[in-house]
């Protein structure tokens, strides 16, 4: 991903569901050009958030190893534009998941105050398109450092998550 539209996650718990935080500010250009003089975070960053949120729970489930792609949002409803100064706080919940995909349901809050909610399947592309890499292992994984899945991440048993060993070296080759 070349843009992430989630600031950090606040919760992760592997394959069941995942919190993520986005804070709106007057310092993003696109918050100016989307609508000149009533700037708003344009909706279509909003469901890339969600995505990206559930896009990153789903992955993680294989270490990041099958290639998640967002495939079809089934539902999307948006009940009031996001604001600079405004929090989003993005919730994500594995619905189901199977060989071909996973299927979760997404919200965004403002404070208490629905945002949008949403449903959206991710395929999986394993064994397929390999020969085109995704991301920089590396890089992604520092990205994801940032974002503090690892810091907040848990596995089912409650374990703290670890980063997967492919990521980890890639990450260690990169910082020398």
């Amino acid at each position: 991903m070349r843009w992430f539209w989630i600031d950090r996650f606040t919760e992760f718990e592997r394959g069941r569901r995942a919190t993520a935080i986005k804070n709106v500010s007057l310092a993003e250009e696109h918050v100016h050009d989307h609508f000149p003089g009533n700037p708003v975070m344009p909706n279509a960053l909003v469901t890339e958030g969600l995505a990206q949120t559930g896009g990153l729970l789903v992955g993680e489930l294989s270490g990041f190893e099958d290639r998640v792609v967002l495939a079809k949002i089934s539902k999307i409803a948006f009940h009031f534009h996001a604001r600079p100064g405004d929090t989003l706080t993005y919730h994500v919940e594995v619905v189901d998941t199977h060989a071909d995909g996973s299927f979760v349901s997404a919200t965004s809050h403002v404070g208490d105050r629905l945002q949008a909610e949403a449903e959206i399947f991710f395929a999986n592309l394993t064994g397929r398109h390999v020969e085109r890499q995704l991301f920089r292992p590396g890089e992604f994984l520092t990205s994801l450092r940032t974002m503090s899945l690892y810091d907040v991440g848990v596995d089912e048993d409650g374990t703290r998550l670890e980063p997967p060993p492919r990521l980890a070296q890639a990450e260690k080759l990169l910082n020398g």
